[in-house]
């Protein structure tokens, strides 16, 4: 079942200030990026002539290959968090988070299927996630917890849906600025049951369980990422102010991975339950 999360034309919900066109050089890497995407290849560094020059740039790459995928994907329902813990920005030598687009089509609600044969290399994330009742104006930034947390109307466990193309590790070290062009792989989520009475739940302190066909393969807790879910959602909401975009009500935003990455593989029966939040569950086929 796929969850339609958000409302409005492809262009008024694909980032960026203005759907203005970018420099040629940039709508060249996002073009080759697509490219890359549709014949399946494994994921490799952009030509010299097309990588990144900064993080900023990095980003323009990624809104135009958002707005070339969101022509068969959907408008943008939400947003997600990589790099969540210290540990993987040490290793890639970054010292912020990355963030990533979720396109309509790519959500899900709990119980998902999806095909490990319609990804090259499906990899999964145990997170929290959380639904906008509320927008938050890029004029209002910046935001704090306590702000994000008034504009939050429901919560909820998540399975990301990622895709590394069988991306060797110690290459995107050495071109950390490669995932955000590449948007940070991300291939949608598996949504639970919106929790809407989450006020109650000290979500820093939820403890999150994942298994794989019956067996416990992890846990986490809602610190694990950023220090809490709700201090992720004010980091998504003040990144995208910096560049004059907005949450938007009815948003999804997953927050950083409790558990370490999994791969998916055909067979599997996923399960990742959050107290107080309940379960998500995905099979791959």
């Amino acid at each position: 079942m796929v969850f339609a999360a958000a409302s409005g034309s492809i262009l008024s919900r694909v980032p960026g200030k203005k759907r203005t066109r970018s420099e040629p050089r940039v709508l060249r890497a996002a073009q080759w990026l697509c490219d890359a995407h549709a014949r399946r290849e494994r994921f490799a560094p952009l030509p010299d002539d097309l990588a990144p020059r900064s993080v900023d740039e990095a980003y323009a790459i990624q809104d135009e290959l958002v707005a070339l995928r969101a022509q068969q994907l959907g408008a943008i329902g939400g947003y997600k968090i990589a790099l969540s813990t210290p540990q993987m920005r040490k290793f890639l030598g970054v010292d912020e988070p990355q963030a990533g687009v979720m396109l309509e089509s790519t959500l899900r609600r709990t119980p998902a299927r999806v095909r490990a044969a319609d990804y090259v290399n499906l990899i999964i994330e145990f997170e929290i996630a959380v639904q906008m009742a509320d927008g938050l104006p890029a004029a209002d930034a910046p935001f704090s917890r306590s702000r994000v947390a008034q504009a939050v109307g429901a919560v909820m466990p998540a399975i990301e849906l990622a895709d590394d193309r069988g991306a060797v590790y110690t290459e995107l070290a050495r071109r950390p600025l490669e995932l955000i062009c590449d948007n940070a792989w991300n291939e949608g989520a598996v949504l639970g049951y919106p929790v809407e009475q989450w006020r109650d739940i000290d979500l820093a302190q939820a403890r999150g369980v994942a298994s794989i066909n019956g067996r416990e393969i992890g846990e986490g807790r809602g610190a694990d990422a950023l220090g809490h879910p709700l201090d992720a959602l004010a980091w998504i909401a003040n990144h995208l102010a910096s560049s004059g975009r907005s949450l938007a009500r009815d948003d999804v935003v997953i927050t950083g991975s409790l558990v370490t990455t999994k791969p998916g593989r055909a067979g599997d029966l996923v399960k990742f339950a959050v107290a107080g939040l309940g379960e998500v569950e995905l099979r791959i086929d």
